[in-house]
């Protein structure tokens, strides 16, 4: 099989070549190979490399820029899904495209189900649920959310080096999320559409916490593993006390049951797979 992978050179692309099965001849395209927002230079990609498969992985994943620069939003997160959803038919290829769940409101207590409302708080949700839209019905949706990993720019990273450098670190505590480990979201996708699946699927690591509960984890598990030297207080703040451009979802839990279903299996709890991102870091640095 000849999978295409867009957004080759961040977080998940890396991790979907990284996991990808063996015999699997993969076609790694960051924005320098090709620029998505531009259909005919999909089309002309696609129709060169005739892969069977494409998984995409490139977003314009700036929340808060995304207030002043919608249009460039949506040229990656709509026009882009848009451009491979028509070059991926025209080719006979299956198409799998991640979302977000910035696409719901944030007001709920309870998981969100795939059939769940939509009602995107800021530019960023806008511009990812217009690529939902713009996809065909046969595609593969996956949103997912909190996605990190051992490389890269990410939460757990960035508290790494402030935990490193600061005498404390303040972290919001009132949004509620999945932290969601890369490297588990691609083995996700691979399999889902290993088993043809289409349509709109959940997936993140299994759990809930806040990105203070975050925080902790990350430093009691980093200190267990000796990437910091010393525990500095982690204090909790409301969203208020950090005020940003783009309003975040205060609980975007997504419900995975009929995802894990499918699968066979729940995703390992988000704190299992945070462990394994620190020993990465241990280990490769």
């Amino acid at each position: 099989m000849k999978a295409l992978i867009t957004g080759a050179n961040g977080q998940l692309g890396r991790a979907l070549q990284e996991t990808a099965h063996a015999g699997t001849e993969i076609i790694a395209a960051g924005s320098a190979q090709l620029d998505i927002g531009d259909a005919d230079a999909v089309a002309a990609y696609v129709g060169q490399h005739k892969p069977d498969l494409i998984l995409n992985a490139a977003a314009y994943t700036a929340v808060d820029k995304a207030e002043s620069e919608e249009e460039q939003a949506l040229r990656v997160n709509r026009d882009g899904p848009a451009n491979l959803s028509a070059a991926a038919s025209a080719n006979d290829a299956r198409f799998v495209h991640v979302s977000t769940d910035f696409v719901f409101d944030g007001v709920s207590g309870i998981p969100y189900p795939v059939d769940a409302p939509t009602a995107p708080a800021g530019a960023y949700g806008r511009s990812k649920l217009a690529g939902e839209q713009a996809v065909a019905p046969d595609t593969l949706v996956v949103r997912t959310a909190w996605v990190y990993a051992s490389t890269g720019h990410n939460f757990v990273r960035t508290m790494l080096r402030l935990m490193a450098e600061r005498d404390e670190v303040r972290v919001v505590a009132d949004q509620i999320g999945t932290p969601t480990f890369a490297p588990s979201l691609a083995r996700a996708l691979w399999a889902l559409s290993a088993k043809g699946a289409t349509g709109m699927h959940h997936y993140t690591d299994s759990g809930a916490a806040s990105w203070y509960d975050f925080a902790v984890a990350i430093q009691e598990e980093a200190l267990a593993l000796g990437l910091l030297d010393r525990a500095v207080p982690v204090l909790p703040i409301a969203t208020s006390d950090f005020p940003t451009p783009a309003t975040r979802p205060h609980y975007s839990v997504l419900d995975k049951s009929q995802t894990f279903a499918l699968l066979g299996a729940p995703a390992p709890h988000w704190r299992v797979n945070l462990r394994q991102m620190l020993q990465d870091v241990k280990t490769h640095g």
